[in-house]
Formats: structure tokens, sequence, C-alpha cells
């Protein structure tokens, strides 16, 4: 596989997705580094371990955060990310701790994270990444960073309608061929190259959703990404920080189990559908108190459940009380690997399609 290359990072052209909460934290992040990849740790809830999570909710992630990128710098040499979402309440908290802590890179996505560069101090090297679902959210972006801050964005990540978890789309755009990768990478390029041509820098696209195989790799290549991001793939994986009962959950379900519902933080989302959300869908609602406000786009007040409750139970293998996330591949995990396993299954997958396709 060809380099990705964000100013002088260098590695695979293999993103691990940011999952929460506590799905990718230091363990499968450092774990994905040290095969050459980039490893990224979700900071959504990841104070939920810390004693003082509920009570100090904001201080207990900056600690958490903290204590992560740490952890997985102990662990390894490879090039690691912090994925922030833009509709978090304490953005600016996890933005700043990060950056202190001098991580590689900053993925941000849910919402459009205009003033990001505003917290990036002067010779600090923490690359930013914006996650985005339109090659209008690109112009965007690019044009505000440079009119506000002179300021590039090291590289986009494009995360199509296949993806898990809170998706960029409305509904009825999930199933729509103008919203899919091959119809939306081409597009974010032609935005791109614009800009590489009057700023004489390479803005590289990450593509993601849906991205399973080391064929999907290539194809993803081939269209003109410089890389892509797979979450999903690396849940069942032995360093991946969710329980073992979350993991289960990917390899029980079948393709009719993967679905969407509908958020309390307003985006629809892609998950297994349990027991906890037919009943959420009957109309059931889940007595909880908000201690978190984590959101500032979710509708507590009205909202029939939290969703950092029902992401944090199933973290810890409490189905009963949560649902997983998942990309619409999910279904096809059949066994739990390591890290390594799956970059080598990657790689020769990528070959085979290689030479399949030369031949």
């Amino acid at each position: 596989m060809k380099e990705l290359r964000i100013g002088e990072l260098v590695s695979l052209p293999i993103v691990q997705g940011g999952m929460g909460v506590g799905i990718s934290l230091a363990g499968l992040a450092s774990a994905v580094a040290n095969q050459g990849g980039i490893g990224v740790i979700s900071t959504a809830g990841i104070g939920m371990d810390e004693k003082d999570f509920y009570q100090n909710f904001e201080e207990a992630n900056i600690r958490a955060l903290r204590k992560e990128i740490r952890k997985a710098k102990e662990l390894t040499k490879g090039v690691l990310g912090v994925n922030i979402m833009v509709a978090m309440s304490n953005f600016k908290d996890m933005v700043t701790t990060a950056i202190d802590e001098r991580i590689d890179v900053i993925f941000s996505g849910a919402g459009l994270p205009l003033e990001l560069p505003k917290y990036l101090p002067e010779n600090s090297k923490t690359k930013l990444i914006p996650i985005i679902s339109s090659a209008k959210a690109a112009r965007i972006i690019t044009k505000i960073w440079l009119d506000r801050y002179d300021y590039l964005p090291d590289g986009f990540v494009l995360e199509g309608p296949k993806a898990g978890g809170h998706l960029g789309y409305k509904h009825k755009q999930l199933d729509d061929a103008k919203f899919q990768l091959e119809k939306t990478i081409p597009e974010v390029l032609e935005v791109l190259r614009g800009f590489e041509e009057t700023h004489n820098k390479k803005i590289p696209l990450i593509a993601g959703g849906g991205v399973y195989t080391g064929e999907d790799i290539y194809k993803i290549l081939h269209l003109g990404a410089s890389a892509v991001q797979m979450g999903t793939r690396f849940v069942t994986t032995e360093e991946c920080d969710a329980s073992p009962e979350f993991k289960k959950t990917y390899i029980d379900a079948k393709k009719e189990d993967i679905g969407i519902i509908k958020s309390p933080v307003g985006m629809p989302g892609r998950a297994v559908i349990n027991d906890y959300i037919r009943k959420v869908e009957k109309g059931e609602k889940m007595p909880y108190t908000c201690p978190y406000h984590c959101i500032s786009t979710c509708e507590y007040k009205t909202s029939p459940y939290c969703i950092s409750l029902a992401l944090i139970n199933a973290q810890k293998g409490r189905l009963a009380h949560g649902f997983a996330f998942a990309g619409t591949n999910a279904y096809r995990a059949k066994e739990i690997i390591t890290v390594k396993q799956l970059f080598e299954e990657l790689n020769s997958e990528y070959q085979k399609a290689s030479e399949k396709s030369n031949s």
C-alpha cells in the first residue's frame, strides 16, 4: 500500500476510526499505530471510569484524556490521533488538552469545526483534520480557516453513509446514490484540488464508511483518496477497548440486525438493533437523570433515554441497558483476532485486489 503523508507524519493509508464511548482508547489506538496505521482515541465519554465522572464531568474527562494519550504513547512510537466531536459541550477542553499533550492529529466532526485552528498555539505540531460528509462542507471549512486563521486543513476525513454511529446525513440520504463514497470522493477531491494548487500544499483525503476489506481499501484509493478510515473492522480485535460482550454483538449479528435509530442528539445513527432499542421504538422510556449535558444538541429533557448512559452500558457489556453502534458490515465479523492479524489480512486482500486489477 502507498504511504499516507500528513505533513511530516507518515503511516500506512489506514486510519482507525475514533469510536466512543470507550470503544477506541489507548489499547486499540496504540495497537493500530504499532502496525503502521493511525490509531485514534475517542474522547466521547472518556472519563467514564474516573471516580468523579458523575459529579465532576468536565475535569474527569480532561484527566482521563491525558491518561489515555500518555498511556498510548508509552505503548507505541507510531502515529496517534484523537476524535473530538464539535457537538460535545466540553469541545474546547478536549481540544486544548489534546494539543497540550502533543497529540499527532485531531480529527473533528459531528458539526463543522470552524474554530478549531484558534486553539492551536504557534509552533504546535498537532495536525487538524475535519470530518465531513460533503464537498460543500470541505469548501466552507477550508475558506473559513484560511480567512480567519490563515490555516489550510491538514487533511479531511470524508465519512460516507455506511458508517457506524452518528451519521452526518438525513435518513432519506443514506441509501441515495448521490451520497455514496463513489460519488462524493471525486467531488471533494475537485474542491481540494483548487486549494492545493493555490497554496502549493497537498490536502490528503481519507475516506470511510463501509470500508471492511483490503479490496475495499484498494477501491477507495483507486478513486483518488489518500487513505481509508475503518472503525467497525477493528471492534472485533483483542486489543479493542470494548467488553467481550460488546464484541460478541457483532459476531452474533445478522445482516438484518444492523439498522438506523433516531438518536437523542438529533442525528440518525447506525447500530445493532437489540431489545433495548426495540423497547425505545415502542415508546418505552428509560428513566434517568442527565448528569452530563455532554452533547450540546441533545434534547435530554424530552428524550426517552440517555445516549451516553446507553453507550457506557454497552461498552461495559450491559447490553440489556444499552446498544452497540456499528457500521453496515458489522455482521460479517466471525471471530476475535489481533490487530496484527487484521493488518496481515487487509494487506493480503489488498494485494490480491491489486493483482486482479492489473492482470
